[in-house]
Formats: structure tokens, C-alpha cells, sequence
């Protein structure tokens, strides 16, 4: 009996598909809180600790970090063992990390805890694994899916700060960090246990829908990931630049900080409205071709900041920017799943969101080095911009080889 392909469309967009897309949803929206919990605590840990700002913002830098790591570590898991064991691991070192982290005697010990244990080895693999796994149950919806679980970690933005801010108001952080973990351990294994495994995964070495583009491609596949790496941490440095600083540009155009919390809000929000936007245009018109349109919006949102600084027009350009760049990270996971074999879909799509994780950390601390040296965010939006067109170059790059070339193609 012939082995089912993981792209066959009798294996593909069932409703178990969708039942496990919400699951999926809800295992990143709850394990995102590991990408904003250091943020809500900042104030805290620097009167508890005795730091200085600096020192109390690098458990976010490291965290980032181990969440790029843990992307790449905790994909393998998932190309071998399917996304439910990595899921339960995750859950465990989510629990430990804020537990011990609520227990933490110095600084230390919080700034490890929340590197190791809750970035990389837990919340990492609720974001690239998650958005590899749900890629093998989808086919014509496939792009729709991937953005679907990839606005997990922003509704675990909207949804978790909030949260922690009252805890930590009623019980203080440490209490609040306690009860994170235990809530963490008890919703996600139940939830993980309801993800089975595919049985049928393409054990072949080119995804049958690559075979066009790979064999036109002027060069070897993992060139075209070193590229996609490079494309990641470009679009990314440049995404990070208003959605890291936008708070203090609004401070120093003199409308405070309030307002350019409510601007970031609102980037956010609009992300999760073009994220499942762009899914479905994904579906249309293919992962690269989806890169082109959000990394274009996004170089015109960026352009669009430096001339206008007038408080309306601010918030009109960051909701530009937001509906812009929602769907430009879940494309890459596309692109890989076009290009790359269906049993490496977890390690190479963890390598290129990682890449992604990687440009919102440097990003934001190139636009702050940039801001230091010359007083203004204005030579910051320029270098957004220039790894913007970088980012365009390998875009545009990737949609030329896919072109037909030859006898053949002209004959089609």
C-alpha cells in the first residue's frame, strides 16, 4: 500500500484540521506569555533587585534570544517526534521557569530562569514548531492556517499584560509569576494531548510543489536558506523599529508616553487583522509573492514616518504600518514549505523565524545606538528603510527564479 503524501489533499483540510488549528491557537496564546512577561515585570525585578534600567530590560533581550534558539532546537523535536512532546517539554519548563523564578534569590537566577527555561526550552515552541506543524494538516488553506496560529503570540500580547499588571498589583510578582506557571502546566498538556501525530509525513527529499522552482533555481537549497535568513533579519530590524521606539518618538515629539502606547496598541492590533488577511492572500498568490506585497507596504509605512510627525497623522502611519507587516513573518514559513521538504519543516522553519526573533532584538537595539549618536530617530527610519530594501531585493530574487525558463516554458 502506497503511503499517502503529507500534501495530499485527501489528508488535508479536514475538520480535525481546523479543530487542531484552534488548539494550536490556544497552546501560543498561552505559552506566548513568555515573550511578555519580563516586559509587565520591568518596574518590579529594578526596585527588587536594585537595577538600573538597562539592567532590568536585558531578562527581554535574553529571552528573545533563547526563544530564537529554542525555535531552531524545539523544530527538530517536532520533525522527529511530531508537535505534542515538545509541547508537553515546553509546558513542564514554562511551569519550572516561572515557579523558580518567583523563588529567584537574586538576579541572577530570575535572568536564567527566564532565558533558558521559559524562552528557550518552553514558549520557543509555541511559534515557529507550532506554525511547521499546522502546515502539514492544510493544503488550500495552508496560508490562512499558518496566520491564524501565528497571531497567537500577538493576542498573547493583548491578552497577557493586562493580566499580570493586576496580579502584580494584588499578590506582587512574585505570587503572579507563581500562578503563571501552575496555569501554564495545568491548560497546556490537556490541550497537547489532543495533537496527534500525522502518520503520513513526505519522507521525500523535494516537496512536490518545489520541483519547478527547485529545478530552476540557479542555486542550492540551502543558499536559498541562507537567504531567507538574511531576508528575515532585514524585514525585521526595519518591523522593529517603530514597534520598539514608537513609545519613546512619541515622548519626545511631546505627546508622552501614553500616546505612543496607544499607537503600539494599535500596530498590534492591526497586525492580527493583516496577519489573517495576508493568509488568505497567501492562499492566492503563493508565500513569496505575499513577502513582496507586506515588505513594500512596510518600506512606504516606514518612508511615510520620516516627513510626517503630526500627532493624527502618527497614529494614520502606524496603522498603515500595523496593516502592513502582519503577514510579511507567517510568508517565510510558507516559502520553506514551497522550497524545502515536507520532513525538514520544523528545523527550517524554526531557522528562519529565528532569523526573524533575531532582527526584533538587533533592531531595536540599532535604532536606540542610532538615536544615541545622533539625537534624532530620523537616521534610525533610514536604516529601517535600507534593511527594508534588502529585505525586497531577496523577495523579488526569490520570485525570479521561480519563473519558467527555457524551451519548456515556452512552449507552456
Amino acid at each position: 500500500m502506497s503511503q499517502v503524501s503529507a500534501d495530499h489533499p485527501d489528508a488535508t483540510d479536514t475538520p480535525y484540521s481546523w479543530f487542531r488549528l484552534g488548539v494550536c491557537l490556544i497552546l501560543s496564546t498561552i505559552g506566548g506569555v513568555g515573550l511578555w512577561s519580563s516586559v509587565v515585570v520591568l518596574p518590579s525585578i529594578e526596585l527588587e533587585f536594585g537595577l538600573d534600567r538597562g539592567g532590568a530590560s536585558f531578562p527581554y533581550t535574553a529571552t528573545m534570544i533563547g526563544f530564537a534558539l529554542g525555535g531552531v532546537l524545539m523544530g527538530r523535536l517536532v520533525d522527529r517526534f511530531g508537535i505534542a512532546i515538545p509541547v508537553i517539554m515546553a509546558a513542564t519548563m514554562i511551569c519550572a521557569g516561572y515557579v523558580l523564578s518567583s523563588f529567584a534569590p537574586n538576579f541572577w537566577t530570575f535572568l536564567a530562569c527566564q532565558a533558558v527555561l521559559i524562552g528557550m526550552l518552553g514558549s520557543s515552541a509555541t511559534f515557529g514548531p507550532m506554525v511547521a506543524d499546522v502546515s502539514h494538516w492544510f493544503l488550500k488553506r495552508r496560508g490562512l492556517a499558518i496566520a491564524i496560529v501565528a497571531s497567537g503570540n500577538y493576542l498573547a500580547g493583548a491578552i497577557w499584560p493586562p493580566i499580570l499588571q493586576e496580579a502584580i498589583v494584588s499578590i506582587g510578582w512574585r505570587g503572579a509569576y507563581f500562578w503563571v506557571g501552575v496555569f501554564c502546566f495545568c491548560t497546556m498538556i490537556p490541550l497537547a494531548l489532543l495533537l496527534r501525530r500525522r502518520p503520513d509525513i513526505d519522507q521525500g527529499s523535494v516537496p512536490v510543489a518545489a520541483k519547478a522552482a527547485t529545478a530552476s533555481a540557479p542555486v542550492s537549497p540551502n543558499v536559498v536558506l541562507m537567504l531567507l535568513v538574511v531576508a528575515g533579519v532585514g524585514c525585521c530590524v526595519a518591523m522593529s523599529m517603530p514597534q520598539v521606539h514608537i513609545v519613546a518618538y512619541c515622548g519626545d515629539l511631546g505627546y508622552g508616553p501614553a500616546v505612543g502606547a496607544e499607537m503600539l496598541s494599535l500596530m498590534l492590533g492591526l497586525g492580527v487583522v493583516s496577519r489573517l488577511a495576508s493568509g488568505v492572500i497567501a492562499d492566492k498568490i503563493g508565500g513569496v509573492g505575499t513577502l513582496i506585497l507586506g515588505s513594500t507596504l512596510q518600506c512606504l509605512a516606514l518612508l511615510f514616518y520620516l516627513p510626517f510627525d503630526g500627532l493624527v497623522s502618527l497614529y494614520l502611519v502606524s496603522a498603515l504600518f500595523g496593516l502592513s507587516q502582519g503577514g510579511i513573518v507567517p510568508s517565510y514559513a510558507l516559502i520553506v514549505r514551497e522550497y524545502f521538504p515536507a520532513r525538514q519543516a520544523g528545523s527550517r522553519v524554526g531557522i528562519v523565524l529565528m532569523a526573524t526573533v533575531l532582527g526584533m532584538a538587533l533592531g531595536g537595539w540599532m535604532s536606540g545606538e542610532i538615536y544615541d549618536l545622533t539625537g534624532s530617530y530620523q537616521a534610525a527610519f533610514l536604516n529601517g528603510i535600507a534593511f527594508n530594501l534588502l529585505n525586497m531585493s531577496i523577495a523579488f530574487w526569490l520570485l525570479y527564479i521561480r519563473r519558467p525558463k527555457g524551451p519548456k516554458a515556452a512552449v507552456a
